[in-house]
């Protein structure tokens, strides 16, 4: 897979939200470093229920998943 540009990543992050939305308990998504080019990293309150897949990919753009639990205010 070619690296992707920052505004690859952009252009795929709202759409991200939505799909993933659907799928798990979604806190945040944001842009990140992957492979030389830019992905997409998915925050998960918990982890998505069992038998629900999770996109490595969305529209070309790759993606990272991570449980961090309840976001607080500090």
């Amino acid at each position: 897979m070619n690296p992707r540009t920052l505004e690859d990543a952009r252009t795929v992050k709202p759409k991200a939200l939505k799909v993933f939305g659907k799928k798990a308990a979604v806190v945040g998504v944001g842009i990140t470093e992957i492979d030389g080019g830019y992905g997409l990293k998915v925050n998960l309150r918990e982890p998505p229920e069992p038998g629900v897949a999770l996109p490595e990919t969305l529209d070309g753009i790759p993606v990272r998943i991570e449980v961090v639990g309840t976001l607080r205010k500090r």
